[in-house]
């Protein structure tokens, strides 16, 4: 896997410019929220204390998306247009970029919208807490493809011009 990475242009962060280790950095506190997360979708599956375990899902989720907007707008609004500019938005890396960040959304979407309903069966929260997971396993894999391809391949395009401005830029957005 090494060599894979080390091919497609991984990187330590510490070789990331000030604005792209902000990015990387703000992963971290994301995956500890994904990791309460996927630890609760356990125990529904295991339908251990279910209920309890449910509505501490439904806010840990809704608090997760409070923090995963602000990032992603800043992938979104900025990093991915200013890396575009040299690598294209349709096909390739940004558009898989930007396709895994519909997907997590729409699955998170669409378990707050059902998780809503006030008389849901065991079965129901199960089948639920599952979109949950599938969300879960397609961020923790977009961050690592972001880590370890995407980022690195900035921090080679970019200007020292466009760093200063990515970094710039990110901090406007809260």
């Amino acid at each position: 896997m090494n060599g894979f990475m080390s091919a497609m242009g991984g990187m330590p962060s510490g070789d990331l410019c000030p604005g792209l280790s902000q990015l990387k950095g703000e992963h971290t506190p994301l995956i500890k929220m994904l990791d309460r997360i996927v630890s609760l979708t356990e125990q529904i599956a295991k339908e251990s204390e279910i209920e309890q375990s449910f509505a501490e899902l439904k806010i840990d989720v809704t608090t997760f998306i409070s923090e995963l907007d602000p990032h992603s707008v800043r992938e979104e609004g900025v990093l991915f247009p200013m890396l575009g500019a040299y690598i294209g938005t349709t096909s390739g890396p940004i558009a898989a970029m930007e396709y895994e960040h519909e997907q997590a959304k729409s699955l998170i979407s669409d378990f707050r919208a059902k998780a809503e309903i006030s008389q849901l069966s065991t079965e129901e929260m199960k089948n639920l807490s599952e979109i949950v997971k599938n969300a879960y396993d397609v961020l923790i894999q977009h961050f690592s493809k972001e880590e370890n391809v995407l980022f690195p391949m900035a921090e080679r395009m970019l200007t020292d011009e466009e760093k200063d401005e990515l970094f710039t830029r990110i901090q406007e957005i809260k």
